[in-house]
């Protein structure tokens, strides 16, 4: 199936750890978290000010990190959808964004 809700081009996604939960990041600056099985958005993480070009789950699945056009990393909390924290002090682009095996940084 497809998975519709962005409004623009997806430059990324990752599955949750336990792969029921895709995040997609976009062009239209949002984060969306989808059910796997249903294909149905289960929220739309909206707070970059440009494109979002790397999205990853932490490895508890708790947690989202998204990088942007914006220049920032913004953590997520997968449950709620709020924004956790905003990463910033790149004076480019943040191309892509991964959290260590052990889920601390």
């Amino acid at each position: 199936s497809s998975l519709e809700g962005h409004t623009d081009y997806v430059r990324s996604v990752a599955f949750a750890p336990d792969g029921k939960t895709l995040a997609s990041g976009s062009d239209d600056k949002t984060v969306k978290l989808w059910d796997a099985a249903t294909g149905s958005q289960m929220s739309s993480l909206e707070g970059h000010t440009a494109q979002v070009l790397s999205v990853s789950f932490a490895p508890d699945g708790k947690t989202v990190a998204s990088g942007s056009v914006d220049s920032t990393v913004k953590l997520w909390d997968a449950a709620s959808g709020s924004q956790m924290s905003s990463l910033e002090g790149h004076t480019d682009y943040v191309r892509s964004v991964a959290f260590a095996p052990d889920g601390k940084t």
